[in-house]
């Protein structure tokens, strides 16, 4: 795309949506031979494979979709875009790599992925950062590889815990803090901040601050559960482990 125009294009009209795929040769020549890799030489085990297949689908509805194209008219569907690459690509990517053996303490590198992760995500909902990225192509791909990068690390070294230890869920809860804080924000700060979209939402409904709202909602509500869940089903099942442990109380 030229100077100034973002990677997806100029935002679409409704009536034009669903002609807006992404037929970028060289995003397809990628995402086919990676397709390929996993039909070819796929990972190791039932859950991986199927991990991996998801991971790769959620990739092209994300990238190949016009969901691409209306990330460009509205900041609501580039939240939507940014959650599906850290919320659902990431962890399934993380879970479709090798084994990383038994459960261990994870000590700083936890640490690391969360701040890394936490930064990714903060530096690129920044208006000036957010705005250079949709009108520089190699700043948009540097924001998705980074947003991907660090969380597919988050989620990669929280395997390496322990699934009701406290390394793991404090970093989960880090990230659900987070991730609600950033929302709330985007939900009630009185003006809207993104200037790349003022002229665009409209034709959908929304003004920009309605849009941007919207978007705080999808950061506060819906990218938080994938790390509520991550945290709360162990918790959940070392909890009913402790409960069946207990002796009975004498009647």
């Amino acid at each position: 795309m030229g100077e100034g125009i973002p990677y997806c294009g100029s935002g679409p009209l409704p009536d034009e949506i669903w002609g807006r795929w992404n037929g970028d040769p060289v995003l397809l020549g990628l995402l086919a031979a990676a397709g390929l890799l996993i039909l070819l030489h796929p990972p190791g085990g039932v859950r991986r494979k199927a991990c991996a297949a998801a991971a790769w689908a959620v990739l092209v509805l994300a990238f190949v979709s016009p969901l691409c194209a209306l990330s460009s008219a509205l900041f609501s569907a580039r939240a939507l875009h940014h959650l599906l690459l850290i919320a659902a690509a990431a962890p399934l990517i993380a879970a479709a790599l090798p084994d990383a053996g038994p459960a261990r303490r994870p000590g700083a590198g936890l640490l690391v992925a969360t701040l890394a992760q936490t930064a990714a995500l903060w530096l690129w909902h920044m208006p000036g950062p957010y705005a250079a990225a949709l009108a520089d192509g190699t700043l948009y791909w540097l924001m998705q590889a980074t947003l991907l990068g660090s969380a597919v690390l988050f989620w990669s070294t929280l395997r390496t815990a322990a699934p009701a230890g406290a390394a793991r869920l404090s970093a989960l809860l880090a990230m659900v803090m987070q991730m609600g804080l950033l929302g709330a924000l985007l939900t009630f700060v009185p003006a809207p901040l993104y200037a790349a979209h003022f002229a665009t939402t409209l034709p959908w409904g929304l003004t920009p601050l309605e849009d941007q709202q919207l978007a705080g909602l999808v950061m506060w509500v819906p990218a938080a559960l994938p790390y509520l869940a991550a945290a709360l089903v162990p918790l959940a099942g070392w909890l009913a482990a402790a409960h069946r442990a207990s002796p009975e109380p004498q009647g």
